[in-house]
């Protein structure tokens, strides 16, 4: 018999907020973090907005951490915090630390590589590797906070939170640790990965009204937005949650991993990795489509993706597809890549406890293609048993997060 998985703690650090109140008032309100580019000059670019983090992280930790860690890895750390304050983390000794990074220290990466091709080695911090490396999120945390079960990080491209999730959720069902702090951090808005996402043609190129510019489901829309920050959760053994009186989000009772196997970048056209993603979830959680309230889909505003999970969605939920509640974050967020796994998981368990079906906004001319119901511009209300959070990425690789109300 497998141990159940209960939500107890949650962290977030996203363009919608530096908290999660901030960032569960900013996306019910339907309100956009998406910008101009502040972190660095645009004028050789021809993408122009970003959801950029507001924050200045000396307010949140040590100026030494500041001088020598990546911003994910701050980010990270910024979203632990949160996350264990949360939940009231006691036993620290054998809780476990997973936290993925779709390309990790870029930022650093590129900094430090500057100094060395102008002739600078000495100057090549000491720090670069350590503070570059996708898995020192997760160990910079267990230093920090002293936790001392397994700590490693993942790394798959925009489903990486998710998988850390999946990961994590095993540790727990099989009672190799009782706790597991697990998530994901991005800090990707730097030149030479806009360069790379932008000679793949997959960001949006608009230059005016950036809040409008992430718009899924959308006959308008024309690419992601690229998104920063981190997720944290921390998830525990539901049998300990109960017993030391832990207040519980709710449940993740079932999740599904595949692969398309079909494309280096775009998904399979006929959605079949995305929907066997998803029937897993629900096959592993003993429920029927028909008791899906929301999903919280990946909707990354990509004239494929939108297309595509539609039709995965129709594939599994056959005639409830235009029943289930259905919405895009990342039309206020962009896409976090790494982190947007954990951070719409966050946002599902909100919807699930608040009872609040968040909007996708910027939804104004539908595609035909895109006809189920994504909740367009405002938030609904609705009680909502059972919720999915999708997350799907590049290499083909599919993620599905089934969520459970806990009374």
């Amino acid at each position: 018999m497998f141990n159940r998985v209960a939500i107890t703690g949650l962290g977030a650090i996203t363009p919608a907020g530096n908290t999660i109140s901030e960032n569960w008032q900013n996306i019910v309100a339907g309100k956009s973090g998406i910008d101009f580019i502040k972190k660095f000059d645009t004028e050789n670019f021809p993408i122009k907005v970003a959801g950029e983090v507001d924050v200045d992280v000396k307010d949140f930790i040590e100026g030494k951490d500041v001088k020598h860690f990546d911003p994910f890895i701050q980010y990270a750390l910024i979203a632990t915090q949160e996350a264990i304050l949360d939940a009231g983390v006691q036993n620290f000794k054998d809780v476990g630390v997973i936290i993925g990074s779709g390309q990790g220290g870029i930022s650093n990466i590129e900094k430090e590589h500057a100094k060395l091709i102008s002739g600078r080695l000495r100057r090549v911090t000491p720090f670069f590797i350590p503070s570059s490396v996708i898995g020192m999120a997760a160990g910079v945390v267990s230093s920090k906070f002293g936790f001392r079960g397994p700590n490693y990080g993942v790394s798959s491209a925009c489903a990486t939170s998710a998988h850390a999730i999946m990961d994590a959720c095993k540790m727990i069902a099989v009672g190799e640790v009782d706790t597991v702090v697990t998530g994901g951090a991005e800090a990707t808005i730097t030149p030479l990965s806009l360069a790379g996402f932008s000679r793949l043609n997959a960001l949006n190129t608009e230059t005016e009204n950036p809040s409008q510019t992430s718009r899924p489901f959308d006959l308008q829309r024309n690419g992601f937005v690229m998104g920063e920050g981190a997720g944290i959760v921390v998830l525990e053994n539901m049998a300990s949650a109960i017993k030391r009186g832990a207040r519980i989000y709710g449940e993740i009772a079932g999740f599904g991993a595949t692969s398309d196997a079909s494309h280096l970048t775009a998904p399979s056209p006929d959605g079949r990795g995305q929907s066997q993603a998803m029937q897993k979830a629900l096959d592993m959680a003993g429920v029927d489509s028909a008791q899906i309230n929301y999903i919280n889909a990946h909707g990354t505003s990509t004239p494929l993706n939108d297309k595509i999970e539609t039709l995965a969605i129709k594939n599994v939920f056959a005639e409830n597809a235009k029943r289930v509640s259905i919405s895009s974050t990342k039309s206020m967020t962009g896409h976090l890549l790494g982190a947007a796994g954990v951070v719409e998981l966050i946002y599902s368990i909100q919807a699930i406890k608040n009872s609040l079906i968040p909007p996708t906004i910027n939804l104004k001319n539908p595609d035909p293609d895109c006809d189920l119901n994504y909740t367009a511009n405002v938030f609904e209300s609705k009680n909502i048993e059972y919720a999915l959070s999708n997350s799907f990425g590049f290499g083909g690789t599919n993620a599905s997060l089934l969520l459970k109300k806990v009374a």
